[in-house]
């Protein structure tokens, strides 16, 4: 093991190939995350350490009925998941080994399975995204609760098919229970809440005068301002341990029945690394999850294993006609 964190040291440090035994081996990654977000990663892993990575990568949530129809028989030496939710299904079911504590105490305790069966490789929060013109001199809504009021009536926007939405549901049912999240989804429907496919057009509705107010993750809009520093929204949190301040991950775990097992910790070693995370803070403007001290201060307390019923999640939404 010391030789596995010795390599991954080097590589971290200054980037260059090592000769190694493992080189030559090949990784079947089943990758939940946007296969242009990720090959760039991938691609830099191969180079440096010689490791073939063969990528399946498809929705999150199909990659985990396809593991479990796959059971001790499936290929895949490592999951990337999207979300917590996803992991915490797998690690209940057994479907991961544990990971060396050289690897998982590279993270914070909230960031990985309490017992290391994963660990997170990057972060991201539910933020209130908002036009600073239109809501000039209102009072701001101390918590997601209170978008139900009269004042944000056919105000705010939202994307109940969007998984990241999904994940923030499954933290409101954990943190306020079932019916309350039933009640607050048929309030904000009532209210006339807009629907919108992804994060991405909630910003461009706010930004074209359709909506005051949305739900989406942090990252959205920091794409936006890069391209235009003037881009007519912003963002903020809600009060402090508010599940509208959800902090969710993108995640792996090496499974149980991988037989490429140092060769699959060097990958998952290599995503915290000093390069990747910095490319996860720069190029997809995600936190890095080796230091995520800040936004942690203002999350709900939640394990995150705790996001895995998305199926009761969707039920749910099915049932306000949400999807």
């Amino acid at each position: 093991m010391q030789k596995i964190s010795l390599f991954i040291l080097l590589v971290c440090m200054f980037g260059i190939g090592v000769d190694f035994t493992l080189a030559g081996q090949e990784l079947t990654l089943y990758c939940g995350r946007s296969k242009p977000l990720v090959q760039p990663l991938i691609e830099s892993f191969i180079q440096q350490t010689g490791i073939k990575v063969k990528l399946k990568d498809a929705k999150t949530a199909q990659l985990v009925l396809m593991l479990q129809a796959e059971g001790q028989h499936s290929p895949a030496d490592l999951f990337w998941a999207q979300d917590a939710g996803a992991l915490g299904t797998m690690a209940n079911a057994g479907r991961f080994e544990k990971l060396p504590d050289w690897v998982a105490q590279r993270v914070p305790k909230r960031l990985r399975n309490p017992d290391g069966y994963w660990i997170a490789t990057s972060g991201r929060a539910r933020v209130l995204a908002f036009s600073p013109q239109r809501t000039v001199g209102q009072p701001w809504p101390s918590s997601v609760f209170d978008l139900v009021k009269p004042a944000y009536r056919g105000r705010v926007g939202w994307a109940p098919a969007n998984a990241s939405f999904q994940s923030f549901v499954t933290a409101m049912r954990r943190s306020a229970g079932h019916q309350a999240t039933r009640q607050w989804l048929e309030a904000m429907r009532r209210n006339g809440t807009s629907s919108y496919p992804k994060n991405r057009a909630i910003i461009e509705a706010i930004a074209a005068g359709q909506i005051d107010y949305g739900l989406p993750n942090h990252y959205y809009l920091m794409r936006f301002k890069v391209e235009d520093p003037q881009f007519p929204v912003d963002q903020a949190a809600f009060d402090p341990g508010d599940v509208g301040n959800l902090i969710n991950v993108a995640g792996i775990g090496v499974l149980a029945t991988t037989k490429n097992r140092p060769a699959a910790l060097l990958f998952v070693e290599f995503l915290l690394c000093e390069q990747a995370q910095r490319y996860f803070s720069n190029q997809t403007f995600e936190y890095p999850v080796t230091d995520l001290v800040d936004q942690s201060a203002i999350a709900p307390e939640l394990q995150l294993d705790d996001l895995e019923d998305l199926p009761g999640t969707l039920e749910l939404l099915r049932e306000v006609g949400l999807i």
